[in-house]
């Protein structure tokens, strides 16, 4: 004998879940992609363009904290948490690039897990390693070293926590970021002597 009002509601359960999951990945893309365009924008020194973009991936996330309301497990999703991860990267760099502090990243209604802002602050020494190579480029040494000495701090930082497993790998990159940008530190002093 089956509990049948169990088991429907389990059934609705499911179902509702399953719709929100796939409204998350679609909305979670489209996060992930205005953050990356975000990025590229503010390499191109586009700022307006960028926080353009920026505001359209808030609108994104507060899409997807409206829908983990009534289904909260949807935040555990991997689509979502690489979506957030992306624009907690982009939301860094803009940061940085308004001389403001690094740290933390608010999302009105949205929590940032600790991982996941890691991850984000990680892929963050990338983007100021291309923005070191571009401010070499243009011989703005003093440029250089502030961006290289941000770098420092930050996987100085990183280095003091016990990452493993997909946030070591992150935080792998990021020192592979900094050795290039301390070789391009290098080569400037190489060249002026």
């Amino acid at each position: 004998m089956l509990d049948v009002k169990f088991l429907d509601a389990l059934k609705g359960s499911a179902s509702e879940y399953q719709g929100a999951r796939q409204q998350v990945i679609r909305t979670s893309d489209d996060i992930r992609n205005a953050s990356k365009r975000a990025i590229f924008a503010m390499h191109r020194d586009d700022m307006a363009k960028a926080d353009e973009l920026l505001a359209e991936a808030v609108a994104g996330l507060a899409q997807i904290g409206e829908m983990a309301g009534s289904v909260p497990k949807i935040l555990g999703e991997g689509s979502y948490r690489s979506a957030l991860e992306e624009y907690v990267e982009a939301r860094l760099y803009r940061d940085y690039l308004e001389g403001k502090p690094v740290g933390k990243v608010e999302i009105e209604g949205l929590e940032v897990p600790y991982d996941v802002y890691l991850g984000g602050l990680s892929d963050l020494v990338g983007e100021l390693q291309r923005r070191l190579v571009k401010l070499a480029t243009a011989g703005d040494l003093d440029g250089v070293k502030a961006t290289r000495d941000t770098m420092e701090e930050i996987v100085g930082v990183m280095m003091e926590m016990d990452l493993t497993g997909y946030l070591r790998n992150k935080f792998d990159q990021s020192k592979n970021s900094f050795r290039r940008a301390e070789e391009v530190l290098y080569e400037i002093s190489v060249r002026r002597s």
